[in-house]
């Protein structure tokens, strides 16, 4: 199993440390890969990103959605390709496209908990844009059943019920029981943020097709379930 990657989050995007999110998920992945070629070992588990499939709006996206042409849907793109060696000497590899994960010690909740606590929370943009999210346990579990069964290829590891970021804003309120009143505009967040900010302001409508297709039963159904799990409220 491969998770390695830079984070994408919590600091700028510049040249080099485009360069460090591209490096630390592709070279990793490639050198892994072809160790399980030569070994014959017989699953790959490789983590991926729902970055995959870009800004997408309103449109539902599943595992069949080709990647965007944008720097994180290409970025994806390279790293699954580089499970190629492993794919081709006819082990069964599995690509987690993981969406934000919620759970005890989440960095994205780490970040946003106090925000909301000293009544700072609100919405990035007009908040429509989705905002693909898993429990933690969901995560765990679900990565389990995949190793057990025989599913290859591409896995959206998300929730099936898709959040707005409004919808998540909603529920964070109301799990810590604070308004969250504000508006954060894009213009703001891409100050602080810069191009990095592309993870608060825009998103996909991600479905969880091949995870519905094997039966898998979810803990946590809404983001306002998982939220209140990885919170303990």
């Amino acid at each position: 199993m491969n998770l390695c990657g830079a984070p994408i989050a919590g600091r700028r995007w510049n040249a080099a440390y485009k360069e460090r999110i591209r490096a630390s998920r592709v070279v990793p992945t490639r050198v892994l890969a072809e160790a399980v070629a030569r070994a014959g070992a017989p699953v790959l588990v490789n983590a991926s990103a729902t970055g995959w499939y870009g800004d997408r709006a309103d449109v539902p996206v599943d595992e069949s959605s080709p990647a965007s042409a944008d720097y994180l849907g290409k970025t994806s793109l390279a790293w699954e390709s580089a499970t190629a060696p492993a794919q081709e000497s006819g082990a069964r590899v599995i690509r987690l496209r993981t969406g934000h994960v919620l759970g005890p010690g989440s960095p994205l909740l780490a970040k946003l908990v106090p925000v909301y606590k000293f009544l700072l929370g609100g919405r990035f943009g007009d908040g429509r844009q989705y905002l693909p999210w898993i429990s933690l346990r969901d995560w765990t579990g679900a990565v389990r059943s995949l190793i057990e069964g025989d599913v290859t290829g591409p896995v959206n590891l998300v929730g099936p019920t898709p959040a707005t970021n409004r919808e998540f804003t909603r529920a964070m309120a109301a799990v810590l029981h604070r308004p969250a009143p504000w508006i954060i505009p894009g213009w703001a967040a891409r100050i602080v943020a810069g191009e990095a900010a592309v993870e608060l302001l825009r998103g996909a409508r991600v479905k969880p097709a091949v995870l519905r297709s094997q039966g898998y039963e979810y803990r946590d159904r809404t983001v306002l379930d998982a939220l209140r799990w990885a919170l303990q409220a």
